[in-house]
């Protein structure tokens, strides 16, 4: 059996899976930063987050080019460090990957929650895990040409957003109550604004696929960065211009709301016009295409994990009918219906993003390492201002993460505690 992907991935399909992963981020989710920063204190928050994740997707690139393995970080880690920092790297993206679709399964609820009120958020959630749970194990996935359409339909529908709420902006509203909580609301709100640009690095994972790294790496994660920044300003402003953030952050119940734009149409239009409807529809095609895509890839992160023996060995396993990882597919998604219990989308998104600033932080430093290591490798793509763009990568992820424990205590001592006894664990009972 061959261990080569086919090359055919075009910097216009590689744009189309960039945003698609990610493009959830700015339905959902981003809004509640809000709440810990107000206006310019979570603007600052994404600003900063913006300029790392610029220069973590350049650099995370080199290594996929370099090592392009399903395993992504966790074999960058494990060939620059050895095995131990390999686990916790792996471990660390199993986490960002398990708990990012709960949060988007909630929002997905939350969405057809407005069309369907009397029935609860929970199983809407539950429901969308069953069905795209069962269509990776069954084999039936979005081809990239599909992933394709639906992130353009889902591209246009903010661009519409955009243009019915920005006539209706108001300076007063976007700067009312602009900065709350200080220094410590700006570092507070770093999940919130990750979560604008989180899963982008998806990208070099399929960076074997691409026809020309070299040029179609740069062009696909350059032009999907750089929508990624345009939309994110675009729907922030008008989203926010339209009442105030208040508006889009607490629902009328005064809980927080897992359904900002449409509360921020609702303000425009009636609930039963054209364009709210429209909101919702194609707005799920964007949550759709990140949730397939974070499940498919978790599937695959947590199978190579139990299939060298870092995890338990059925994980590992790859079912017979279908050819796929439905062990590890479904031990994910039994891991994320638990977390939807706790009915805190807040918590969920942060316990991803630590997962993901671990992964992003030793992937730099496996960068540096091996370019001292083993400077002979073969590099399709190299990471342009050398060793800039990595060590400014690598310095906001260690201060997002030190911020995020001390502002996140309790969840802090809950994921490092994880790491730390799933680490044990390992150095017992891995031979």
């Amino acid at each position: 059996m061959s261990t080569h992907l086919k090359k055919s991935l075009s910097p216009l399909l590689l744009w189309g899976l960039g945003v698609g992963y990610v493009i959830s981020g700015m339905y959902f989710g981003w809004n509640l930063g809000l709440e810990k920063a107000g206006t310019y204190g979570m603007g600052i928050a994404t600003i900063i987050i913006a300029i790392m994740y610029a220069c973590f997707s350049f650099s995370y690139s080199e290594l996929a080019c370099a090592i392009p393995k399903a395993g992504g970080g966790f074999d960058y880690v494990n060939r620059a460090f050895g095995k131990d920092l390999g686990f916790i790297t792996g471990l660390a993206q199993i986490v960002e990957f398990v708990f990012a679709p709960p949060a988007i399964a909630f929002a997905i609820g939350a969405y057809l929650n407005l069309n369907f009120p009397q029935i609860n958020v929970v199983y809407f959630a539950i429901i969308a895990y069953f069905i795209f749970t069962v269509l990776n194990i069954i084999g039936v996935k979005l081809a990239a040409t599909f992933e394709l359409l639906i992130t353009i339909l889902a591209v246009g529908e903010l661009i519409l957003f955009f243009g019915v709420t920005i006539p209706h902006f108001s300076v007063e509203n976007f700067t009312h109550n602009p900065s709350i909580n200080g220094l410590g609301g700006i570092f507070a709100a770093i999940p919130f604004a990750i979560w604008f640009f989180l899963g982008i690095e998806g990208i070099a994972n399929v960076a074997e696929e691409s026809k020309n790294p070299q040029k179609d790496i740069t062009k696909g994660f350059g032009s999907a960065l750089f929508t990624l920044l345009v939309l994110c300003v675009l729907v922030y402003v008008a989203a926010i211009g339209v009442g105030g953030w208040e508006k889009v952050v607490y629902k009328t119940d005064g809980s927080l709301s897992d359904s900002p734009l449409p509360m921020a149409m609702g303000m425009i239009v009636s609930t039963n016009s054209l364009m709210y409807q429209l909101l919702i529809g194609i707005g799920l095609f964007g949550l759709i295409a990140s949730f397939h895509g974070l499940i498919l890839a978790g599937g695959r992160a947590t199978m190579e994990f139990g299939k060298i023996s870092y995890a338990p060995r059925f994980l590992g396993k790859v079912n017979e009918k279908f050819q796929t990882p439905s062990n590890a597919l479904i031990v994910n998604m039994l891991l994320g219906i638990i977390a939807l219990f706790t009915n805190k989308t807040g918590d969920i998104i942060t316990i991803a993003v630590f997962g993901a600033l671990s992964l992003y932080v030793l992937s730099m430093l496996s960068l540096l390492k091996l370019r001292q290591t083993e400077p002979e490798l073969e590099r399709p793509f190299v990471v342009p201002m050398y060793p800039i763009l990595p060590i400014v990568a690598l310095v906001i992820g260690l201060v997002s993460l030190v911020a995020m424990s001390y502002y996140n205590q309790t969840l802090a001592l809950y994921y490092f505690g994880f790491i730390i006894i799933s680490y044990i664990l390992f150095k017992i009972f891995h031979k």
